[in-house]
């Protein structure tokens, strides 16, 4: 009798961890219908709300984030990461995992300790051009590294043996065709008939600078026809920001969007911040892009993600600090004007694996778990 594949993903914390996650668990249950997959989060991040939302388990440890700014907390990093080890270690004894898989931030270290710990193969995603404090320790404890971006290679131990799959993307986006979605996404989206989509997207949690630029772009475009907002500011930011849109009717406020798809098919602008899955998903989407980093982020590692569009052409990168609704503007009305631009920003866009790479991340969990499918040939290639 074949034993069930069972594997546990650690990934929380931000949308950014925890949605390649995702994508991964849908390609491992294409590859094998009946596999048992389980997260590993913490209680801090949206880890509670999504992964359960996608219905998939999540177990909670007790860990900490890798954070210098915690100042004394930080001392005690060591002995958080021994215990919530330890706790992984039970949980993949009792889940009969065969693999254990960090997706980066502080909530996926211990689930590589814990595989260390049981003797279990265990395999890091990192998604960053840069790698975080979690992947950097991580990388230490296995052999078994994938990447998003080449350039985040030299960062880790072993980063030369990595193996880059690109970023995991949801299916939906990775076989995106923006052209043949369009019609539907901008009705969905309450586009108006011949007007352009300007999206400002804050990330999963909203971001105020993008916000408040925002509002201020739909003061400038009030008289305009030919221009639409649609502005995602997070659930913190919604009550605020609409009612400073009340009287503004080129410019509506969402705090999340549920089919991403429909909004990058919609859009003929992209303004957002820079982490590795928006970056990727711009990239496999091909929609262009004024990209403003967040400056706080550990080893300004969404500026560097940003220069892999904005180095390609496909991109604008703006610091946060310059931000603002005119310098925004100087920006974006001349791309509005020029669809040939859009159109070359578009084409430069370098889809890499990012559309695969859900696929290519699951068929080495499987080579790992020794479990040989046709789904591992095809992929192997």
């Amino acid at each position: 009798m074949r034993t069930p594949l069972s594997v546990v993903i650690g990934a929380g914390g931000t949308g950014g961890h925890i949605y390649p996650g995702l994508a991964l668990a849908e390609a491992l249950r294409r590859a094998v219908p009946d596999a048992v997959i389980s997260f590993v989060g913490t209680t801090r991040g949206l880890e509670g709300k999504l992964i359960p939302g996608a219905g998939y388990h999540l177990h909670t440890v007790d860990m900490i984030p890798f954070d210098p700014s915690l100042g004394a907390k930080r001392y005690l990093l060591p002995a958080a990461l021994l215990k919530s080890g330890a706790q992984c270690r039970a949980i993949l004894k009792t889940q009969r995992a065969q693999v254990a898989v960090g997706m980066g931030g502080y909530p996926s270290a211990p689930v590589i300790v814990g595989a260390r710990m049981a003797g279990l193969p265990s395999l890091i995603h990192e998604s960053n051009a840069v790698p975080g404090r979690a992947n950097q320790f991580a990388a230490r404890l296995t052999s078994n590294i994938a990447v998003a971006f080449d350039r985040s290679r030299a960062h880790l131990a072993g980063g030369q043996d990595a193996i880059t799959t690109g970023m995991p993307i949801a299916a939906s986006l990775a076989s995106l065709d923006r052209t043949a979605l369009r019609t539907e996404a901008r009705r969905a989206l309450g586009v108006p008939p011949g007007a352009r989509l300007v999206l400002v997207n804050g990330g999963s949690l909203g971001a105020a600078r993008l916000t408040a630029a925002a509002i201020g772009l739909a003061g400038r475009w009030r008289e305009r026809a030919d221009v639409h907002l649609l502005i995602k500011t997070g659930p913190a930011q919604l009550e605020d920001t609409q009612r400073q849109l009340a009287h503004l009717p080129g410019a509506r406020a969402v705090p999340y969007l549920d089919r991403m798809d429909l909004a990058y098919a919609a859009a003929d602008l992209v303004v957002c911040r820079a982490g590795s899955a928006t970056v990727a998903e711009l990239a496999a989407t091909g929609v262009p892009a004024v990209l403003v980093p967040y400056p706080h982020a550990p080893g300004d590692h969404q500026t560097h993600n940003a220069r892999v569009l904005s180095d390609a052409g496909a991109g604008l990168l703006v610091p946060d600090a310059e931000t603002t609704a005119f310098r925004l503007a100087a920006l974006i009305e001349p791309l509005l004007a020029d669809p040939a631009r859009l159109a070359a920003m578009s084409g430069a866009a370098d889809p890499g694996n990012h559309a695969r790479a859900a696929d290519l991340l699951a068929a080495r969990v499987l080579e790992l778990a020794s479990y040989p499918t046709s789904y591992t040939r095809e992929y192997a290639a």
